[in-house]
């Protein structure tokens, strides 16, 4: 169901994964029988391609990852949190548009994707 970029997070491996990891990491919280879960996807594997090198971009199944859903309070999914340093720096509930997770990861990646160099200056 995920795209070749986006990562599948686990109880057992959050902690390593997630937290110990030197580029920010986007995780989100979902399950196969969520429909708003399943309408966001497509951003979310983008979202993973267009950032890969320079962020992490995973997913945890609330279903199969009780422990890992109850130690963020996940309450309501999606639920999209952002950490970086082992910290949640950004969070989300409920569907939202790509640009909206552009705008969460972006501000945390260091490196930032930028416009090809041979890219036609602005006509004015």
């Amino acid at each position: 169901m995920a795209g070749p970029n986006t990562l599948t997070f686990s109880d057992a491996s959050f902690d390593q994964d997630v937290l110990r990891s030197d580029v920010p990491v986007l995780v989100d919280f979902w399950a196969e029988w969520c429909g708003p879960c399943r309408a966001i996807a497509p951003s979310i594997d983008a979202i993973a391609t267009e950032y890969a090198g320079k962020a992490k971009v995973g997913k945890v199944d609330v279903d199969a990852n009780t422990g890992t859903a109850g130690r963020y309070n996940v309450r309501g999914i999606p639920t999209l949190l952002l950490f970086k340093g082992g910290q949640v720096v950004e969070q989300r509930v409920g569907a939202v548009g790509k640009s909206e997770i552009q705008k969460m990861i972006g501000a945390h990646v260091d490196a930032q994707v930028e416009a090809p160099v041979d890219a036609p200056a602005p006509v004015k």
